[in-house]
């Protein structure tokens, strides 16, 4: 407590896994300007015993529709199956990626895209596969932009099943007009007190909300279960079958 003059030791979060996906356009071993707003926030989980995976989307087959596994539906290849287990596997996803035109990348629209494409799986409580998970997102650019990205990644999150924390999003932009990027010499980004402020906040809320959803067992399954649903179990709504 503050003032109490005892230190409250640093919370762990042993057991947490987090997955940040790198929606960078460029293939590894290019550099990534968002890989280096992404090892700020990753070095905070690490440090606080969290697991952490970064995947840059960019280094994977990915295939374009809105279906789990688009091998079923005429394309040769699809990495997105083996990715989505990864997502499932984690209590914490972070979409991060650059601006382009004031908007998200293309291959942020298709990670969203494919999240959306598994979205109506169910858990074993009978809700959304998604729920009990948290998201955030971390956006970087040479132009304006990052609250406008922001808000469309959050919103996509939150429709599919993910909880977002307070102040689950941080970014970097350089001035107006063509500029450095967060990596380039002289840029400011990595010293910029705003941003360093804004990621610790949302890396610190997203572990938080994510250890209290996991030890709640996750969303409470009470009036928002499909399987429930579809059988004709609606809490508060009149059942035509029962009058």
């Amino acid at each position: 407590m503050a003032g109490s003059g005892t230190a409250a030791a640093p919370p762990q979060f042993d057991g947490l896994r987090a997955l940040f996906i790198n929606a960078t356009l460029k293939p590894s071993p290019e550099v990534s300007n968002t890989d280096g707003l992404i090892a700020l926030s990753t070095g905070i989980m690490r440090g606080h015993g969290a697991e952490v995976e970064v995947v840059r989307a960019a280094d994977h087959d990915i295939a374009t529709g809105v279906w789990p596994d688009m091998r079923e539906h005429g394309w040769t290849h699809d990495a997105w199956p083996a990715l989505f287990e990864r997502v499932l596997a984690s209590d914490i996803l972070v979409l991060s990626g650059p601006i382009w035109l004031g908007d998200n990348s293309s291959m942020m629209k298709k990670v969203i895209e494919r999240l959306y494409s598994c979205s109506a799986l169910l858990n074993d409580s009978g809700q959304y596969s998604y729920y009990g998970r948290v998201g955030g997102c971390l956006i970087t650019g040479n132009e304006d932009g990052v609250k406008h990205c922001a808000m469309n990644v959050l919103y996509s999150l939150q429709h599919l099943g993910y909880t977002i924390p307070p102040q689950a999003d941080a970014g970097w932009s350089g001035e107006a007009g063509p500029g450095p990027s967060y990596l380039d010499p002289g840029s400011g980004g990595p010293e910029n007190d705003f941003t360093n402020r804004n990621t610790t906040f949302m890396t610190y809320n997203l572990l938080h909300v994510a250890a209290m959803l996991r030890r709640e067992g996750g969303i409470p399954a009470y009036g928002n279960q499909r399987t429930e649903w579809d059988a004709g179990c609606r809490p508060e709504l009149p059942n035509p079958e029962h009058r």
